[in-house]
């Protein structure tokens, strides 16, 4: 079997998993993993009989792919370098910094008729496979993804950090074009919003509400989705999925308010019988494997048969362009009725007298 050499560029507290994972597929040869963290770097190198480099420069031009974990100012740069070499790419998400750079990316990767594959694990997740193949055509969607603060990705705000991920599921979705979008945050921790809540409202009239908080006691992902075949609840966490439907006996029966209604209605049975009997509960069969494992292998999968990725960047930048629209929002609102307000309650001070 022919080995595709691959190298991994940023090897911190994801990038190393990205390498670990890298190493045991049969078909793929760890050339080098790139960090300028020496003793990080090689550590990794060692653990996976691989080469550390200090620069990826040194072996940009000795291998077939690279998967790219370094901080995400340094996507644009990083990701541009390889690009431009037209070599295959998978960069973590979110796809850039900003709009712009992310748009230049995607625009790159065409021209160089190359693969650019962003990292958006949550569609790899199980629980989201399993949730889509049973969802109906979605009507409301609320999602939650909470954080405890990790002291990393702090170049950017919790709406690439955490909340590109439901934009990104979100928007695959749905498959509408958007409408409207609002949102409001603020910072708790300084620098960058660490709170946001959005909403997304599209043209079939689907509407979004999506909340991230990465100062949070616990973590928490989960997703509640209103469809025409009834409520899906999915925890990404546990995996855990569970829909709700309406049984033919009260799709085509008495409703439930007319049979309490009825003289000598046991209502604490109508209780008993509410989930079961009229309203059908199933839970999905969730398939085993790590989400990560799942997208690296796409990847290697699809540079090695030209396949077009499931996260393509195309639909990196249809969630950057969400998020960007969010941030404008977040930054328009007033949260004191005047400009000075806007950056949030909880913010550093401005020095501006409060009213």
């Amino acid at each position: 079997m022919s080995q595709l050499k691959v190298a991994v560029v940023g090897v911190g507290a994801l990038g190393r998993h990205h390498a670990r994972i890298l190493a045991g597929f049969d078909d793929v040869d760890l050339v080098a993993v790139a960090d300028t963290n020496k003793d990080n770097g090689q550590k990794v190198a060692e653990l996976h009989d691989s080469r550390w480099v200090a620069s990826y420069a040194e072996i940009i031009d000795d291998i077939d792919a690279v998967s790219i974990a370094v901080p995400t100012f340094m996507h644009r740069r990083v990701a541009g370098d390889f690009l431009d070499r037209g070599l295959p790419v998978l960069v973590e998400k979110p796809l850039a910094g900003n709009l712009s750079d992310a748009r230049e990316l995607v625009e790159l990767a065409a021209a160089q008729q190359t693969l650019l594959q962003v990292g958006h694990v949550e569609r790899f997740n199980p629980a989201t496979q399993a949730a889509w193949a049973e969802c109906g055509v979605p009507k409301y969607i609320r999602g939650e993804r909470l954080s405890p603060y990790a002291f990393r990705s702090m170049d950017i705000g919790v709406v690439h950090d955490l909340m590109i991920h439901d934009i990104d599921l979100v928007l695959d979705l749905v498959k509408s074009p958007l409408k409207d979008v609002s949102g409001l945050g603020f910072s708790i921790l300084g620098e960058h919003e660490d709170m946001a809540q959005a909403r997304l409202t599209f043209e079939n009239g689907c509407v979004a509400d999506l909340t991230a908080n990465r100062v949070n006691p616990t973590a928490s992902r989960s997703m509640q989705v209103w469809s025409t075949s009834g409520c899906m609840n999915v925890d990404f966490n546990s995996r855990d999925v569970v829909s709700y439907s309406l049984s033919n006996a009260l799709r085509f029966g008495k409703p439930l308010p007319e049979r309490a209604r009825q003289p000598g209605a046991d209502i604490e049975q109508l209780k008993r019988d509410l989930f079961g009997t009229f309203i059908k509960v199933k839970q999905p069969t969730v398939a085993e494997g790590d989400a990560l494992t799942a997208e690296l292998r796409s990847f290697i999968d699809c540079v090695q048969t030209g396949q077009t990725p499931l996260v393509d960047g195309h639909a990196a930048l249809a969630a950057m362009d969400v998020a960007d629209r969010i941030l404008k929002s977040v930054a328009d609102h007033q949260w004191d009725g005047h400009a000075a307000g806007a950056i949030g309650p909880f913010a550093p001070s401005t020095g501006v007298d409060e009213l």
